[in-house]
């Protein structure tokens, strides 16, 4: 794999479009009308397409950046699988916020019913039995939703008196993994169960005794590497528009997690509940129900 396998082809084929030289202009200009299918055609298929010669095609391939066509062909694919649904996509037709809410929490509602059947309820006491006798949890996720997912989740449980961190960066993950050892959790969030960063830290927590729980798609990576995981498939909306599907079920099985932690450890969790309700009632002065912290 070359320095470049993370390289936006796309992008780079508007950026240069019109910069070509005339015989190589005919190609950029074939390439971007013709996305997916140019991905199937040979060199010379294109050359002929263009009105060029073979060498011109390859040419083309190298300003782009590729060492030649096979690499530029392998590219493009990937970068059109990726980008298609993007590239494809129309502007959204809410008509009106109130479709807008009405689309949103229909996919909320949908995925909920979904991933009700997936849980399972001996896993699930599993993991509330581990993580309400924890010393200390560390919630781990990476990118955008799973991070999101376990920032929230520490959020949730240092409130109900059980040390609780969120990491996301890789290095330090490992680092935190390292420093567990039995009686500690650390729970990984994943939507795909794949970054390596989280299996490699599962399997060196477990390595020193702790307690490794995994929120993700089962017969994964990290559903394989940890002592609890806590699988499901869920189908994301085709509609790019729509919020992440599994980071709305996973920020609910969070939830069913703290609350069921919460009533376990009832005595402790409502001496700090109430601790940080007096607390903040100083600042804003409200006594009345209201959500911790808000």
């Amino acid at each position: 794999m070359s320095k470049l396998a993370a390289f936006d082809l796309i992008s780079r084929l508007r950026q240069l479009d019109g910069s070509f030289n005339a015989r190589e202009q005919r190609v950029a200009s074939y390439v971007l009308e013709n996305l997916e299918t140019a991905t199937q055609r040979t060199v010379s298929e294109i050359a002929a397409l263009c009105n060029v010669s073979e060498p011109t095609v390859i040419r083309f391939c190298r300003t782009l950046g590729c060492s030649g066509f096979r690499d530029f062909k392998m590219r493009l694919a990937q970068n059109v699988a990726v980008s298609l649904q993007y590239l494809a996509a129309s502007s959204p037709d809410m008509e009106g916020l109130r479709s807008g809410i009405d689309q949103i929490l229909g996919v909320f509602y949908a995925t909920a019913n979904a991933v009700r059947a997936q849980l399972d309820d001996e896993t699930m006491a599993r993991a509330v039995e581990a993580m309400a006798g924890a010393r200390r949890i560390v919630f781990c996720g990476v990118g955008g939703g799973s991070a999101t997912v376990a920032f929230d989740a520490a959020n949730r449980f240092f409130r109900l008196g059980i040390p609780s961190q969120a990491v996301h960066d890789g290095q330090q993950q490992r680092m935190q993994a390292a420093t567990l050892s039995s009686g500690d959790v650390l729970f990984c969030v994943s939507s795909s169960g794949n970054p390596q960063e989280l299996v490699e830290s599962a399997k060196i927590a477990r390595q020193y005794g702790a307690t490794v729980i995994a929120l993700t798609r089962p017969a994964t990576p990290l559903a394989e590497a940890c002592d609890i995981a806590l699988t499901l498939d869920i189908p994301e909306d085709p509609d790019i528009y729509k919020p992440t599907a599994s980071r709305l079920v996973h920020l609910v099985v969070m939830d069913t997690l703290a609350a069921s932690v919460a009533r376990q450890n009832s005595a402790t969790a409502l001496e700090k509940l109430r601790r940080i309700r007096a607390s903040l009632a100083v600042v804003h002065g409200q006594t009345g129900p209201q959500p911790i912290g808000d």
